[in-house]
Order: C-alpha cells, then sequence, then structure tokens
C-alpha cells in the first residue's frame, strides 16, 4: 500500500473505479456521450458510436443511451437473445426496435460485410465497470469547515472507491481521517463490513422515509496536506 504523507492508500492518479449508478450510467445519454448497461456491467460505446457515426444500423443503440439493456440479452449464453422467424423458420437474433450494428441481415445480402471481428457486445474492450444493482446515500462532513456533501454510492464500494467519488468536493480528502461514530474507518472495506449497515428493509417495513435517515461519515483533518 502506497503511502503519502500520513495516509497510506492506493494512487488515485492510476486508480479505476469499478462501479457505477445507474443514475451515473444514465448521465452518459448521447450519442458522443454513449453508456450502456447489461449483465451487471457498465459498457462505454462512445469510441462504437464515433466509429459508425451516421450509420442508420447505430439508431437503436443510440436511442437506449444511458439505459440498462439487460433484456436485450439471454443471461446463459450472454448473447442477444434469439427467436424462430415466423417467415423464413430460421433462427435469429430478437431485435424489436430494428436490426442493430453487427446483427446480420434477416437473409443473405451481397452487401453484408462482417469482418468486424467479434460484435460490440461480445467480450470486454467496451467495459468501464460493474454496475451498483443496490445504491445507499451518505452524508460526508468535513470537521475542519463544516462543509457536508450527500453522496449516492454503490453498496459493494470501498470506502477507498467512495473517497474518489468525494474528491470533486476536496482534493485533500485523503490527508483526513474517515469516521463513523468515532470508529476510525477500514478504508479497504465496504460501509457494511465497516459496521454501516443498510437499514432501507426496516424502513420499509415500518413505512417510513429511508431518506430521514442517511449515515454520516465524519472527516478529520491529519495536517499532511495530500492533494489527489
Amino acid at each position: 500500500m502506497r503511502r503519502r504523507g500520513l495516509v497510506a492508500g492506493p494512487d488515485f492518479e492510476y486508480f479505476r473505479r469499478r462501479y457505477f449508478t445507474p443514475g451515473e450510467v444514465a448521465q452518459h445519454n448521447r450519442a458522443e456521450d454513449l453508456w450502456v448497461s447489461y449483465l451487471g456491467s457498465v459498457y462505454d460505446l462512445t469510441p462504437l458510436a464515433q466509429e459508425y457515426k451516421g450509420d442508420l444500423l447505430l439508431k437503436p443503440i443510440v436511442e437506449v443511451a444511458g439505459q440498462d439493456i439487460s433484456h436485450w440479452f439471454d443471461p446463459k449464453t450472454r448473447d442477444i437473445r434469439k427467436h424462430i422467424d415466423p417467415l423464413t423458420g430460421a433462427l435469429k437474433y430478437r431485435t424489436p426496435r430494428g436490426r442493430f450494428l453487427h446483427i446480420p441481415p434477416p437473409l443473405p445480402r451481397s452487401d453484408w460485410v462482417n469482418d468486424f471481428g467479434k460484435p460490440w457486445w461480445q467480450g470486454s474492450r467496451y467495459q468501464v465497470g460493474r454496475l451498483s444493482q443496490k445504491t445507499r446515500h451518505i452524508r460526508i462532513i468535513n470537521t475542519l469547515t463544516s462543509q457536508e456533501h450527500t453522496l449516492e454510492v454503490g453498496a459493494p464500494e470501498s470506502m477507498w472507491e467512495i473517497l474518489h467519488r468525494y474528491l470533486p468536493y476536496n482534493a485533500h480528502a485523503a490527508s483526513y481521517t474517515w469516521k463513523y461514530e468515532g470508529k476510525e474507518l477500514k478504508m479497504d472495506s465496504t460501509l457494511e463490513e465497516n459496521g454501516i449497515g443498510d437499514e432501507d428493509e426496516e424502513f420499509d417495513l415500518l413505512d417510513m422515509d429511508s431518506e430521514l435517515y442517511t449515515p454520516a461519515l465524519l472527516l478529520y483533518f491529519n495536517d499532511d496536506l495530500t492533494e489527489l
């Protein structure tokens, strides 16, 4: 573990997020910035959209930019769902929005070019991380400045990943000791592993708004002015 001043932790210059929330994916909803999620992973299809800019077969993909498209796929094969074409009796890909990139035409055509290698949905070349199916809200309070911010984070994220989310609000975030109810947090562990339980189900059973109670993490300055 690298040490910066008083704080040990990852090198954020090369840090890569593992998880993204559905809300974050939804922000990338244009052809110029096109993300989708499916089968638990998040994919940045912007390079694909740039490569095929102007191609009509890109349209069904642009229409679902920022959305989860798991329903397009067979979870067992991780391939696009297939069905029997009632007209030809042949097995073909199911594309209710219309045929899209790398889907072969329903009938043989002389202009069909399949020299693109693997279809865009196979492999990990466009994958940027995993989708957080469960998200939580937390409050982060800087005891030095009294500033408070509320973040939506993925339940599987470690405290280091949450710190990385918080950097736009405080570039010196790694120069603080992070605590909850007076106890120093283990930065390699998740909120749950640090004893910060998810009580949403209990609130639902009691018919109470879970937003009435959002866990507060307190940051105590270590006086080393680390900037990430």
